[in-house]
């Protein structure tokens, strides 16, 4: 398959698209029939399995954006997309391995010295690191800058070690992570370090029975004065959140928007054939006009989520920083279409949707999660409604000059 141009500084100067190495396409359609059937289990029982983990690693599917020298395959931001819809559509357990690999190394190749790029990025792509980003704490959801958690100087004369003390809840992967993106404070500035999570004073608190994403191997993390080298320092301190961690999101944001558009539209699909072939009597299930209603409606929202995140992969293919908008709006609508998708299946499908291995079922709880993390919609409204109110009144005053603070990691 030809690969779709690359991005960023490492794209070709012939003029002609570079070719990728493998099919990555085929080989997320391959992991995702892998798991239709199960991720029915994962949810049930202990989450992803390490053999599955190693499995993605092997797959070339981690990371798969970044740049080839870095070991990645420079995929563009609508085969990555696509890619991740398809595996979402799926186990959102399994597309969160996706979401937060290329999470942590979206920051990386963005903020990290050159140093910490060759060092960090070719073991994220190659599968050998499974990454955290801890950034969530007890009284610091959405309000990212609230975190209370220390990145103090340890004291040693050479100044070349840091100490990291705090609590970290809902780690993606927590339980199970290498190494965690930690978000903190740094001389009462936010700053971002690396923590590898085999250093002493690392506990790790698995969490299970949530409401959603239960095969994601989540955990709490406690960081009981756990020594770095600074070299793991990511960006100067001031910069964690807004940049850093920004990057990051951002990156989240928009796999996570393409996650729930396969998450739609595999629930429009599970609902459509269960209408077309039950029967209540002699009359076909679909043939009732609220079910037809029920399907129409999740199909246009799902098919309005595809569009919004086709704009932001489109967006984003401008380089880093691009696209910020876009992806925020296409997360916003897919989370909501792979929440009132999901719904109207479950009421389709009926008790079937209620059954433990019910995909339609675990999309239902999985959704609710999708429209908090990353941003919950009601923030996101307010981010939205800001970039409008920036955007006309810049135009009726006649000035491009920007109104108000930017979304972290966009570029001026």
């Amino acid at each position: 398959m030809p690969r779709v141009p690359e991005s960023g500084p490492d794209a070709a100067t012939t003029g002609l698209p570079p070719v990728e190495p493998v099919d990555l396409s085929r080989v997320a359609a391959d992991l995702a029939a892998n798991a239709h059937d199960r991720a029915a289990g994962w949810d049930q029982n202990d989450g992803l399995p390490d053999s599955v983990r190693k499995e993605v690693a092997a797959s070339g599917l981690l990371a798969a954006d970044l740049p080839e020298r870095y070991g990645g395959a420079g995929l563009h931001p609508l085969t990555l997309g696509e890619i991740t819809a398809r595996i979402g559509a799926e186990c959102s357990a399994l597309r969160g391995l996706l979401t937060v690999q290329g999470m942590v190394a979206a920051a990386l190749l963005r903020w990290g010295t050159e140093a910490q790029r060759a060092d960090w990025l070719p073991r994220l792509a190659g599968g050998e690191l499974t990454a955290g980003f801890a950034a969530t704490e007890q009284g610091a959801g959405s309000a990212l800058g609230s975190v209370e958690t220390r990145i103090e100087a340890s004291g040693r004369p050479d100044h070349q070690e840091l100490v990291v003390s705090g609590r970290k809840r809902w780690v993606t992967f927590g339980a199970v992570a290498d190494v965690f993106l930690v978000l903190g404070k740094y001389e009462g500035k936010p700053a971002a370090v690396l923590v590898d999570a085999d250093r002493a004073g690392v506990e790790r608190e698995p969490v299970n029975g949530q409401l959603g994403m239960r095969g994601a191997r989540i955990a709490h993390l406690s960081f009981d004065g756990v020594r770095v080298p600074r070299r793991q320092l990511v960006a100067p301190p001031g910069l964690g959140l807004s940049h850093v961690a920004g990057t990051a999101l951002d990156h989240g944001r928009f796999t996570v928007a393409w996650g729930c558009v396969g998450m739609a539209e595999a629930c429009v699909e599970d609902a459509a054939t269960h209408a077309a072939v039950r029967r209540q009597g002699d009359i076909p299930l679909g043939d009732h006009q609220l079910v037809r209603s029920l399907l129409a409606r999740a199909a246009v929202d799902a098919a309005g989520a595809r569009q919004l995140a086709r704009a932001a992969a489109e967006a984003r293919a401008s380089g880093p920083g691009h696209g910020v908008s876009e992806t925020l709006m296409a997360k916003y609508a897919a989370a909501s279409a792979a929440a009132a998708g999901s719904r109207a299946a479950v009421q389709v499908l009926g008790s079937a949707g209620c059954a433990p291995d019910s995909r339609a079922g675990r999309h239902f709880r999985d959704a609710k999660v999708m429209e908090i993390i990353e941003g919950a919609q009601e923030v996101s409204e307010l981010h939205i409604a800001e970039r409008l109110l920036r955007r006309f009144g810049d135009a009726a005053r006649g000035t491009d000059r920007p109104v108000g603070s930017r979304l972290p990691g966009e570029s001026p």
